[in-house]
């Protein structure tokens, strides 16, 4: 493993779970993969708050729409055995379709780009108001034609997913979970990862997390069943799985892999931006069952695809930086749960490790997170500085000052300097270390700023405004 990478991993857990602890979200599960190869996997807060169950890797999450992804790869993989093409209406494998839905060819469901409703004129299976629909249902939502004309603009739908997953079905004579289970979800070696829940429930190796409300109306969360069928929608959303195997697959999707269960082509085709998601405030595309965007700026980022998805209290999220040969899974279990915000997060420290280099022996001297009245900073050693994170931020390093010229004196105190720091901060000021005898930290000072232990910084606001 690359040293900056092992430091950035080594700090990563530190921020997820401090950012666990002042949301007071239920849970969190994370899985990095580099080059095919799994590097963390960890678990953060309850499974099940409501029975106190702890959250462990091993739980697996409904996943939603990362299902899509699993969808376009079995399409792609049939178009490989040359038994469909992308440009094949829809209603040469499925028959009765309104005509400008049949129309549709599998390029524009899998793009987004027929135009076609995304959730029916009842939704109410996104709030359990009523169950996941069947193909008669499927196919009535449909009866009416579509919302928009095709190839007009990015336009989300999951009954269009559903229309993919019936034309697997018609393709290769067997039900969607079955064949998507041997051919895409087994070939690629995940072991914990199923298109639906099956309708004699999960296997018993498998423990699925409870889905939680958000805390407001109630002031409180409540716990959300997870384990029912999805039936005809399970290719849009259906997919069960753990954040290690998401990460696995993701990463088999680069079209860098080494391993994988399609070709390099049909993976680019795949990760391909195709259409820009309009009326969005960060730039985003979409391609076949895959999103892409950039962290950072263009030319100076990370390029990346991957998915989100969103499942009655679970909200997901993983991305693939080809670049860098890195794939993230995060998933939470609340209905405001912040997997998109933490997997940027998460690239942002990695961006920022992989920037700057791994610690020297004099950065590693600074380290651990300082308190004051003010709340917490991390100090993150880099190769020849050191970063004042802010791990209450959802990208921590955002505008983090830094410290250089490190040194330390004869009585082991660590000095440096604010070589940058906003305008409002104490740039060019200077910044030191203090350790005890026993070489264990007292407290950071940053110019005319004292942080302590969180211990003793409990100690003092206790004191002063305790009574």
């Amino acid at each position: 493993m690359d040293a900056w990478l092992a430091a950035a991993l080594d700090h990563l857990p530190r921020w997820l779970e401090y950012q666990l602890r002042v949301t007071e979200q239920p849970g969190l599960s994370i899985a990095v993969v580099h080059r095919g190869q799994p590097l963390l996997a960890a678990a953060f807060g309850h499974a099940d708050l409501a029975q106190g169950v702890k959250l462990t890797p091993r739980h697996a999450f409904r996943v939603a729409s990362h299902s899509k992804a699993f969808t376009a790869a079995a399409v792609m993989k049939l178009r490989e055995q040359g038994r469909l093409q992308l440009d094949d209406p829809v209603g040469r494998h499925l028959p009765g379709l309104h005509p400008q839905v049949a129309a549709a060819t599998l390029a524009q469901l899998l793009s987004h780009s027929a135009g076609l409703v995304r959730d029916g004129a009842d939704a109410g299976q996104w709030a359990q108001r009523r169950p996941f629909l069947d193909e008669a249902e499927l196919r009535a939502d449909l009866a009416a034609g579509p919302v928009l004309d095709a190839n007009v603009r990015f336009k989300y739908s999951n009954h269009g997913y559903g229309l993919l997953g019936l034309a697997v079905e018609a393709v290769t004579g067997e039900p969607y979970a079955r064949w998507v289970a041997r051919e895409i979800v087994a070939a690629s070696g995940l072991a914990d990862t199923l298109p639906d829940v099956p309708a004699g429930g999960l296997p018993r190796r498998l423990k699925l997390a409870s889905g939680h409300s958000a805390k407001w109306p109630l002031g409180r969360r409540l716990a959300i069943p997870a384990a029912m069928s999805t039936h005809a929608l399970a290719a849009a959303t259906g997919f069960v799985a753990t954040a290690s195997d998401l990460a696995r697959f993701f990463a088999s999707l680069s079209p860098t892999a080494r391993d994988s269960v399609l070709s390099v082509a049909s993976r680019r085709e795949m990760t391909r931006r195709q259409w820009l998601e309009p009326h969005a405030t960060a730039p985003r595309w979409y391609g076949l069952g895959t999103m892409q965007g950039t962290l950072g700026a263009p030319g100076q980022g990370w390029d990346w695809f991957g998915h989100t998805g969103g499942f009655p209290g679970t909200l997901t999220r993983t991305v693939c930086v080809p670049a860098q040969e890195l794939a993230v899974a995060l998933l939470t279990n609340a209905a405001d749960g912040m997997a998109q915000a933490w997997t940027d997060g998460t690239l942002h420290l990695l961006q920022a490790f992989a920037k700057h280099g791994a610690p020297t022996r004099r950065s590693a001297a600074w380290s651990g997170r300082w308190w004051s009245l003010w709340g917490a900073v991390d100090l993150l050693p880099l190769r020849d500085k050191v970063l004042v994170a802010n791990p209450a931020l959802a990208n921590p390093v955002q505008d983090a000052p830094e410290i250089a010229e490190l040194r330390r004196d004869r009585r082991g105190v660590e000095h440096g300097r604010i070589v940058l720091a906003n305008g409002y901060a104490a740039h060019g000021e200077a910044a030191a270390l203090q350790r005890d005898d026993r070489g264990r930290a007292l407290h950071l000072q940053l110019g005319g700023a004292r942080l302590t232990t969180e211990a003793a910084a409990a100690k003092e606001l206790q004191a002063r405004y305790g009574g």
